[in-house]
């Protein structure tokens, strides 16, 4: 196929109960100032999405989350233990020690609605 796309990937929305919470919630987990986008039909918080920037993107939308579904993975630019401190200190939890791949290690957590999150740093 010469039409392989670059990453299997393309975008992702996390529905939660609260935006404001969830806003600030992974505001503190990613480092990143995140702000109500009232553009659309509905509000949402951008998340990782840069014009740009090549790469996938993705949202927070005010909806019914689902305690099991989907993991989605977000990149962390420090380390995995101030990633799994900022999750505990925002009010999410932590699953699972990390857990190494070949391209780097990540490990599972929940958000505040308990849509399940994989916290992933890139080796070297």
């Amino acid at each position: 196929m010469s039409d392989t796309p670059k990453n299997s990937g393309c975008w992702f929305e996390i529905a939660v109960s609260d935006l404001d919470a969830s806003r600030a919630f992974y505001a503190s987990i990613l480092g990143q100032d995140l702000s109500i986008d009232n553009s659309g039909p509905n509000p949402m918080v951008m998340l990782g999405f840069n014009d740009n920037t090549p790469g996938i993107g993705g949202h927070l939308y005010p909806g019914k989350p689902s305690r099991e579904g989907t993991t989605i993975h977000l990149i962390v630019n420090d380390d995995l233990d101030s990633a799994r401190a900022r999750i505990t200190a925002a009010g999410g939890e932590v699953e699972s020690p990390d857990i190494q791949i070949p391209p780097g290690a990540f490990f599972y957590a929940r958000d505040l609605d308990g849509n399940s999150l994989g916290m992933f740093k890139f080796s070297g």
